[in-house]
């Protein structure tokens, strides 16, 4: 399993108040949830009307794929009408097959893995319904 994860910088310089710079970003982010298999979400300071940052995320079975999507992610940030591109960091992380090397989440409350996939009756039997 992959994730692939960007963050964009956006300059809004048509911008004069934060309603129009909320405007643009909005339109942006419809734009993408529309297009791509993404999550996106502004994560930066959103009081300065003329710049925004935006955090995006995918997921795959492949690098491959998380990379075209967020190179696919990028090229529609860049064709924006009332916002310039200035900055793109991107990184993809590997949990590899399946998801094994992620800790801290449901896994780790299973104890042993013993239970095929799926199976949750040992969480069932611990919160008293089973």
């Amino acid at each position: 399993m992959f994730v692939g994860v960007a963050r964009l910088t956006l300059q809004i310089p048509g911008a004069r108040s934060l309603k129009d710079r909320r405007q643009v970003v909005k339109s942006f982010k419809e734009r993408v949830r529309a297009r791509l298999p993404v999550s996106i979400a502004e994560v930066g300071d959103v009081e300065r009307h003329q710049v925004a940052s935006l955090g995006a995320a995918t997921v795959g079975h492949d690098s491959t794929y998380c990379t075209k999507i967020l190179s696919e992610l990028r090229e529609l940030a860049g064709t924006l009408p009332d916002a310039i591109l200035a900055d793109v960091r991107t990184e993809i992380l590997s949990f590899g097959p399946g998801g094994e090397g992620i800790e801290g989440g449901i896994e780790s409350s299973l104890g042993s893995r013993s239970a095929p996939p799926g199976d949750f009756s040992d969480l069932a039997e611990k919160w008293g319904k089973g």
